[in-house]
């Protein structure tokens, strides 16, 4: 749920910049917060986990109310991004878990944890017009993979569910706190034009 909130947050704070309508808000709250986990349910055939039950919904739209009436588009962006990098490791990590309490294989854990974790910031910022994560060489999707591959590497040579969850999100939060705090960034290509 906390996850769920934060990414929520992030949402409404992306139409809160655009100055959109309250309806605006809630939606993308709802397509952030829950985006990147039903794809996941869909893709590994599972009920989706959102749809059965009302309080996932309820917490986007009080995340979204909570940013529409605090006025959160002046909070720093620096406080976001934590929380951001919060709620990113804690959804590789259970993205990857229930993939595996499916069956699936430990690639395909690994990529629905980065799905889970993600997808929803990706509609995010292609619904507000900013550059998606994926055109950017900020470390966030890596973190996440870092995340979903030491708990299943974890999990598959024994280790607890408690415990492989903790190195799990320990490793992603770790990875993308290190690139918020001192700037780090993937490599970009470098083609023959730019040698």
């Amino acid at each position: 749920m906390a996850g769920v909130a934060v990414f929520a947050a992030s949402g409404a704070l992306a139409a809160a910049r655009a100055k959109q309508t309250i309806v605006t808000f809630a939606f993308f709250a709802a397509v952030t917060g829950i985006g990147g986990g039903t794809l996941r349910d869909l893709l590994i055939g599972a009920p989706v986990f959102w749809v059965e039950r009302s309080d996932y919904l309820a917490v986007c739209l009080a995340a979204a109310a909570a940013v529409w009436l605090l006025k959160a588009d002046r909070w720093r962006l620096s406080s976001l991004l934590w929380l951001d990098a919060v709620g990113m490791a804690a959804y590789a990590v259970l993205g990857a878990a229930k993939a595996a309490s499916y069956g699936l294989p430990p690639l395909p854990c690994i990529v629905m944890g980065v799905l889970s974790a993600s997808f929803g910031g990706i509609i995010r910022e292609v619904l507000s017009g900013e550059p998606s994560i994926l055109l950017r060489r900020e470390i966030y999707v890596s973190a996440a993979a870092l995340g979903a591959t030491v708990f299943v590497v974890a999990s598959a040579v024994g280790v607890g569910g408690l415990v492989a969850s903790g190195l799990g999100f320990a490793f992603g939060f770790t990875l993308r706190a290190l690139a918020i705090a001192r700037g780090l960034a993937l490599p970009g290509y470098k083609g023959s034009d730019d040698a």
